[in-house]
């Protein structure tokens, strides 16, 4: 039996059916999955619907140029080099010791062109050049809450600027009733991009429950049909929200300015008790 690898608040427990995979627990919560034999399984549902939405939406067939807020286990930058080879990534991780655990005990493959970068997410987006890349994805997180400074319009902009006119920004973010924080994002990426989706199941968008909401927002339409229908098939079905009824759920909220930056609300608690 394979043993946990723990490095403080960050744990890499075992997967008993697949001998590589591993869960990746930050104070307790579980953060990642990963299994770096198979980068087509994964077993987060956000993680899943992020993967719906970027296997239509990431521009043209060959590689592509994409940044990483938030780097985890390195699940996602796992899948987009498997599915598109090639693919030049930057991973953005504040946490050193959590990036040297993963590099250490869940290596990437030798030839992939994907670099980690230990640096505040925010600070690594606004460095990135206008039109630097074709798509964004922020999962960013400050043990169970996304930070302030990612919170807010100004985020939203600079990824609008960092994400070239074909290319795709995908965020996720957790709220429960009465979704305030979740709107408030949705109003900040409608601010700056022409084109914003949502991606949740329908208990978390009627406020049954504290749960993921992925954020789509795109200079370009997306065609959704797909991904739609993906996340509707999921083991945990999704919706994907468009159009006027993201128009009506973001109602009357503003796009929080820096001066108003908040981190995200916290989970209720036991929300990640691992059974």
């Amino acid at each position: 039996m394979v043993a946990p690898v723990d490095s403080g608040v960050a744990r890499l427990l075992p997967d008993l059916e697949r001998p590589r995979a591993r869960l990746l627990t930050l104070n307790g919560a579980p953060q990642s999955w990963v299994d770096p034999e198979d980068p087509e399984r994964l077993e987060f549902e956000y993680v899943r619907h992020i993967a719906a939405l970027l296997a239509t939406a990431m521009p043209g067939e060959g590689p592509v140029d994409a940044l990483h807020l938030g780097g985890g286990a390195l699940t996602l930058p796992r899948w987009v080099q498997h599915r598109r080879p090639g693919s030049r990534q930057v991973v953005v991780e504040h946490d050193a010791a959590l990036a040297a655990l993963v590099s250490e005990h869940l290596p990437l493959p030798s030839d992939a062109p994907i670099r980690i970068r230990v640096a505040d997410a925010r600070d690594a987006l606004e460095e990135v050049p206008e039109n630097g890349v074709d798509v964004v994805i922020a999962d960013v997180w400050a043990g169970n809450r996304i930070p302030a400074r990612c919170t807010t319009v100004g985020f939203a902009r600079a990824a609008a600027r960092a994400v070239r006119p074909g290319g795709v920004h995908v965020a996720n973010l957790a709220d429960a009733a009465p979704l305030d924080f979740a709107r408030s994002q949705l109003a900040a990426a409608r601010e700056v991009f022409a084109h914003v989706h949502v991606i949740a199941e329908p208990s978390v968008l009627r406020g049954r429950r504290y749960g993921n909401l992925v954020v789509v927002a795109s200079h370009r339409p997306l065609d959704v049909t797909e991904p739609a229908r993906r996340v509707a098939a999921d083991p945990f079905p999704a919706r994907l929200v468009l159009g006027e009824e993201v128009d009506r759920l973001i109602g009357d909220a503003r796009p929080p300015a820096e001066e108003e930056a908040a981190p995200s609300p916290a989970p209720p608690p036991g929300t990640f008790e691992l059974r």
